[in-house]
């Protein structure tokens, strides 16, 4: 590992939480900011800092679930989006703005909300029960995905066309995937995503090494692949389930974040594993101040932002000469 990557990781993160919630199309400052009860103190206790809360969470999220999944299938291109569980989540989400659920369940956690995690629930429960039955491994978990990924991106789109226009763009934008937020309220419920997700990683870190060289070595070495296949599995679909609920799919930040992190420190998973973390926070959090300024006063969704970004990223992996190595 390159010695001081994590230390400058973690500055930049602790800088973008600290000075990114002053940047938008109202310049704040610091005595704005503690003048109770003003205005510019509004915004920023309200909408600004829990914005910037709720991306870094979520980008760090999404980038310890790309970290994982890029172990278990053993390739840089996969991602938590392959899972399907991301459109499972649109699809409940979609469901619920088509048959006009508006009711508010606690912590302020919306229909919407509920239903998208229903809908990733059940396609998590609809993956493993299929992947389980033909028991041809993790090849069988990302087919599968796959697959129930296309089967709910279609029942959306129909969902989409058989509503009125104002049902139809509420569904468009929501699956476009955004950061919006009033108040801490969405940070509370995500938050324990992240920090699931991470202490599986970091625990079962050398597992995941293992991985890497090889079903047949890790299990020589005494690791129950078959469970510790099922512990990641579930782990991150209700992470990715839970982050979806809330901000919508914003894709491709799994597979960008752990790849590049790989590069700075290393194949090791612990290291790998808090490197993805602050990168992944720090990056959505830049990307999401840049959809809400650049074309200020409207607001682009973040998850275009990403996939364009993602979606570059993709190809050059594709395009390079020599494949990646762990």
């Amino acid at each position: 590992m390159k010695r001081g990557v994590l230390p400058v990781l973690l500055v930049l993160s602790v800088l973008a939480l600290v000075v990114i919630p002053f940047v938008g199309m109202q310049t704040l400052s610091w005595r704005d900011v503690l003048q109770s009860g003003s205005p510019e103190s509004k915004i920023f206790w309200e909408l600004r800092l829990p914005r910037v809360c709720l991306a870094w969470v979520t980008g760090a999220t999404l980038s310890v679930c790309g970290t994982i999944f890029q172990a278990l299938f053993r390739t840089p291109l996969a991602s938590p989006d392959m899972l399907g569980v991301s459109s499972g989540a649109a699809f409940g989400a979609v469901l619920s703005i088509r048959l006009g659920f508006t009711f508010t369940l606690f912590s302020g956690l919306s229909g919407l909300s509920a239903f998208s995690f229903l809908g990733a629930g059940l396609t998590t429960a609809l993956i493993y029960a299929v992947a389980s039955w033909r028991r041809e491994g993790v090849s069988s978990l990302l087919l599968t995905g796959i697959a129930f990924s296309f089967l709910f991106s279609s029942l959306t789109l129909l969902l989409q066309y058989s509503g009125n226009y104002v049902d139809s763009f509420r569904m468009a934008r929501w699956t476009m995937g955004s950061i919006q937020t009033v108040g801490f309220s969405p940070v509370w419920t995500t938050l324990p995503a992240l920090f699931l997700i991470f202490i599986v990683a970091f625990l079962r870190a050398p597992e995941l090494d293992l991985f890497l060289c090889g079903e047949e070595l890790a299990e020589s070495r005494g690791v129950s692949i078959k469970r510790l296949r099922r512990v990641f599995f579930i782990s991150v679909s209700l992470a990715v389930a839970l982050n979806v609920s809330v901000c919508g799919p914003i894709g491709f930040i799994g597979l960008m974040a752990p790849h590049i992190c790989r590069r700075l420190v290393g194949p090791v998973h612990r290291p790998l594993v808090v490197a993805s973390a602050l990168f992944g926070g720090t990056f959505l959090t830049l990307c999401d101040t840049a959809a809400r300024t650049f074309w200020a006063p409207a607001e682009l969704p973040v998850g275009a932002l990403t996939a364009l970004m993602g979606s570059i990223f993709f190809l050059w992996l594709l395009l390079r000469r020599e494949p990646q190595r762990f």
